[in-house]
């Protein structure tokens, strides 16, 4: 009879640890060489460390165009991606006019991304229109450069069909601009970029320039966008790039655990000082930026930031 009770205690120890074995998320995040996938690393540490009951992986995903699908089809639980594409997407427009409208809410802001338009010091590429006819690496297929590319392209009169696009991860697509396969590199990423840092390591680059003028009519067309200057000695340039950016953020879909949400704002906002020590690129976010968002906080992203 002994051994029974010893027998049955032990299968009760075994579901008991089996009912509190911690959830596994998953956070999509983007190719490597960009922003997204450490930044994605550093929140899953976070998570892993300071939420209860939950761990997180990142995923390599096509980017913040891809993302709000992942999570909206739940193969993943949370993803970045940036405010113009969080409202496209719950709007079912642009990109995602063929899948309808979404239903994501924000967990909080993150850094911004910027959109990187490099080539070679040296080249005769001086100004956006001079991209014309010009080989171009653009970013995977599936992330955010290109859209937001194809806007910045119409400013001056351009579309995608004015250049000969290559489809690459912003590591690759940056490798063969310094091996001059490409004439120019684009990447809408944080700052410092690892493909951007790679590539100024083996030749020396330079922006393709926007003018005040040009910074000025992008602002006012498309006013989800920022104005961000990069100091020159970040990637050892002439001049300091005068460039535009969007504000990112994590989304999840609406349909997600109050106190899920809850807990993951809390392990990742309550903690910047270990995150801006893992990742560089979590020195440019602002938590308090995660109320002007342009989708709704989830219902307990909103209870933490608001408690």
């Amino acid at each position: 009879m002994r051994i029974f009770r010893t027998l049955a205690a032990v299968s009760c120890a075994v579901l008991v640890s089996a009912s509190v074995q911690a959830q596994e998320l998953r956070i999509g995040t983007a190719s490597q060489g960009g922003a997204f996938y450490p930044v994605g690393q550093a929140i899953s540490s976070l998570v892993g460390e300071h939420a209860e009951g939950l761990t997180m992986v990142p995923v390599v995903t096509q980017g913040s165009v891809q993302n709000p699908r992942l999570v909206n089809s739940g193969e993943v639980d949370i993803a970045i991606t940036n405010n113009n594409l969080a409202v496209l997407a719950n709007k079912g427009v642009g990109p995602y006019k063929s899948g309808g409208a979404m239903n994501l809410r924000a967990i909080g802001s993150l850094h911004f991304s910027v959109l990187h338009m490099m080539t070679l010091d040296g080249s005769d590429i001086n100004s956006v229109a001079d991209l014309k006819g010009k080989r171009v690496a653009v970013g995977p297929a599936g992330g955010g450069t290109i859209p937001f590319m194809g806007q910045v392209l119409g400013l001056y009169g351009l579309s995608m069909d004015d250049i000969t696009p290559s489809f690459l991860s912003y590591a690759d697509g940056f490798s063969q601009l310094s091996d001059g396969n490409v004439d120019a590199a684009f990447a809408l990423s944080g700052y410092p970029a690892g493909a951007v840092m790679q590539a100024q390591a083996n030749k020396k680059l330079k922006y393709i320039p926007l003018t005040a003028e040009d910074v000025a009519t992008a602002l006012e067309k498309f006013p989800n966008y920022n104005e961000v200057v990069i100091p020159a000695d970040v990637y050892n340039t002439d001049a300091d790039g005068t460039l535009l950016g969007v504000n990112n953020m994590l989304v999840v879909d609406a349909g997600m655990a109050d106190d899920v949400a809850m807990k993951l704002a809390a392990a990742i906002y309550d903690n910047m000082d270990a995150f801006r020590a893992e990742n560089a690129h979590a020195r440019q976010i602002v938590p308090e930026r995660s109320l002007e968002l342009r989708i709704p906080l989830h219902p307990g992203a909103e209870a933490y930031f608001k408690k």
